[in-house]
């Protein structure tokens, strides 16, 4: 529960704590990251999401004013949202990628989960990513359009990150993940709450229907692999899980879209 006590001043505070967590924006909070604070701002990442795609629309906006291709604009949109993030997740996408399809046993899949360096799976990972993403605000092409989709894919794509915390394990007892803690009920439903309203209001309610169940089915995915394959969640699992939120997305978004 959140304190009581200056609501507005621990709002803001959770806000920047997010913020801070996702981007690399320096808006590092006051309150100090200790006894589950982490784990009780993680309501407020779909609001830094929304940020993160709020930035890759301004910069597709620009490149559409300056009369580039939408292919062009949207490369320069999705750059903006990995510089922002400073390939936070990207990188977590990689390393999942990595470990769970290149170790044999549980302990050699965390070692290379681990390593800073990328493999062919890691590799391959991260091209089917970028290719899906930029493919998807490409065809999407138009201006608002884009607007409303990145801003759809960011904010839901974080806002079940809280619930995937929750309810699967940390694999190891240090790392990210460990150290910011289980998320409590509230920050959960607060976090899904902003998820769902964003996603009801970019793209639609049908939309937003099936955003929902794609992203629902990918949790649980994702949630089996991991607690199969290493035994839980890690900081990289969650930003694979992440990174299947925003593809699925904006795959939604351009579906829609090119179908009328």
């Amino acid at each position: 529960m959140m304190p009581r006590a200056e609501p507005l001043k621990d709002i803001i505070a959770d806000l920047r704590m997010a913020a801070s967590f996702v981007t690399i924006v320096p808006v590092a909070s006051s309150k100090p990251a200790a006894d589950g604070a982490v784990a009780r701002a993680t309501w407020a990442l779909p609001v830094a999401g929304l940020l993160v795609g709020l930035a890759g629309a301004a910069a597709y906006a620009v490149a559409s004013k300056l009369g580039l291709a939408p292919t062009t604009a949207a490369l320069l949109a999705l750059g903006t949202t990995i510089f922002i993030t400073g390939a936070l997740h990207e990188d977590g996408l990689a390393d999942t990628a990595d470990g769970l399809g290149g170790g044999r046993t549980r302990e050699r899949k965390l070692e290379i989960m681990r390593d800073s360096r990328i493999g062919t799976y890691g590799g391959c990972a991260l091209l089917l990513s970028l290719g899906l993403r930029w493919s998807a605000l490409a065809a999407i092409a138009n201006p608002w359009a884009v607007t409303l989709a990145l801003c759809a894919a960011h904010a839901a794509a974080r806002a079940g990150v809280p619930a995937f915390m929750s309810l699967v394990p940390p694999a190891r007892p240090d790392g990210l993940s460990a150290s910011a803690g289980s998320p409590p009920g509230r920050s959960v439903a607060i976090a899904f709450a902003i998820g769902t309203l964003t996603l009801a209001l970019a793209l639609g309610p049908g939309k937003a229907l099936v955003g929902l169940i794609l992203l629902s089915l990918a949790g649980l995915i994702v949630a089996r692999l991991a607690i199969r394959q290493i035994g839980g969640q890690t900081g990289d699992i969650l930003g694979a899980f992440e990174q299947t939120g925003e593809i699925l997305i904006l795959l939604v978004a351009a579906a829609f879209q090119m179908g009328g």
